[in-house]
């Protein structure tokens, strides 16, 4: 993916404010806190997963090659479970330094700092292997900015906090908000279940056990609908299913993770955070008061672990004046994207030497909330990625 720049000098002058002697501008940017990790490209390898509509048989709907039953939209064909194994890479831009919000009355002007970003994710799935080998299709893109925002003492009377703003081609836009994370603790994150069972209809509590959520049948409304190569592969289990954060904990067996540092972004963030929301294009709303809609987004939230992962490389023979060596971290097991280290040793190294450097790893838990009318139940949206920094 190509990489974000901004133009020169941007926006590091703040505006004059009318009226007010022009301010000089600062020497120093604004703190980026928790985000100052996103820095450069991630990619990673990951879990995809939605309930999407199903709004009646081919070739109004989605064909699949055993029937279903009952023919849809009737419950529970009325929806499809799709599963995606996905690959991932997000690319963030430069700080953008000092970006000046203005008080009124008594509160001060106060300064945000932030990185521009654009993510996307394709479904590498092989029907044939069962693998994350087959042909990339796009299945996400999303571009945004993610933003630090500092403490504020009459209006509002509230922490350090962060703020995620993206824009998704289906036509949602999201503002979701959380307090900073106030310290970084030692050792790997712990990461809980999640269920993937979606809710009864206006009830967000009751979860619901659909067929498709069974690995083992194969005539149920899902793509795919026959896991037996996913099972075999590992790739999609019936343990995953019922738990996706298992892709997670998965991903960082056997990793040495000294640091961990936590936070979950919401569009509907609890108190004393406020603010933030979704909102959608009128065909995802349905209607005026989005009583009919075909997919109401209406909440997200993510959760983000941003962790400190420490290798062991072998350095080899060096002599003064070569150029610099990539060297790549130790194979996954479960061959995730691995960090490649540029080495410049500042001596000649006669003979293999260990060393040990550290890089940063994020991973996320993504999970929205849809409404849907022609499904008699809530949609819900997960993602699960692991994203590896250079």
């Amino acid at each position: 993916m190509a990489t974000i720049n901004l133009p020169p000098g941007f926006p590091k002058i703040d505006h004059p404010q009318v009226g007010k002697k022009p301010r000089l501008p600062g020497t120093q940017p604004a703190s980026l806190g928790a985000l100052a990790k996103f820095t450069g490209s991630f990619t990673g390898t990951g879990l995809n997963t939605i309930f999407r509509p199903n709004s009646g048989p081919p070739p109004l709907g989605t064909l699949f090659p055993n029937p279903v039953s009952p023919i849809p939209p009737k419950f529970p064909s009325d929806n499809v479970l799709e599963l995606n194994l996905t690959t991932e890479t997000i690319t963030f831009a430069q700080p953008l330094s000092k970006v000046a919000n203005r008080g009124f009355g008594s509160q001060n002007d106060i300064f945000l700092n932030g990185v521009a970003y654009i993510q996307s994710v394709s479904d590498v799935a092989n029907m044939e292997t069962g693998e994350r080998d087959g042909n990339p299709t796009g299945i996400h893109f999303e571009t945004g900015l993610w933003m630090n925002i500092p403490a504020t003492e009459n209006v509002p009377v509230l922490g350090d906090s962060l703020v995620r703003m993206g824009s998704i081609p289906h036509g949602t836009t999201i503002n979701a908000q959380c307090l900073a994370p106030t310290s970084t603790y030692q050792g790997p994150p712990q990461i809980l279940p999640v269920s993937l069972k979606p809710f009864g209809e206006g009830n967000i509590d009751t979860k619901l056990d659909l067929e498709s959520l069974n690995v083992s049948d194969p005539i149920t409304p899902r793509i795919p609908q026959d896991l037996s190569k996913f099972i075999t592969a590992g790739t999609i289990t019936q343990d995953i299913l019922d738990d996706p954060n298992t892709v997670l904990r998965n991903a960082i067996e056997g990793q040495n993770i000294t640091q961990t540092v936590v936070f979950t972004v919401s569009t509907d963030p609890p108190s004393p955070e406020f603010g933030g929301g979704a909102a959608n294009i009128a065909f995802l709303l349905g209607n005026p008061g989005a009583e009919v809609p075909n997919s109401n987004a209406f909440r997200m939230d993510a959760t983000f672990w941003i962790e400190t992962v420490e290798y062991s490389l072998i350095v080899p023979p060096f002599k003064s004046g070569q150029p610099s060596m990539e060297i790549p971290a130790p194979a996954s097991p479960l061959g995730q994207p691995r960090p490649v280290f540029l080495v410049s040793p500042p001596y000649e190294i006669t003979s293999p030497k260990t060393i040990t450097v550290t890089s940063t790893q994020i991973h996320v838990n993504v999970d929205s909330v849809n409404a849907s009318a022609s499904a008699r139940f809530g949609l819900e949206l997960t993602g699960n990625e692991v994203g590896i920094g250079k």
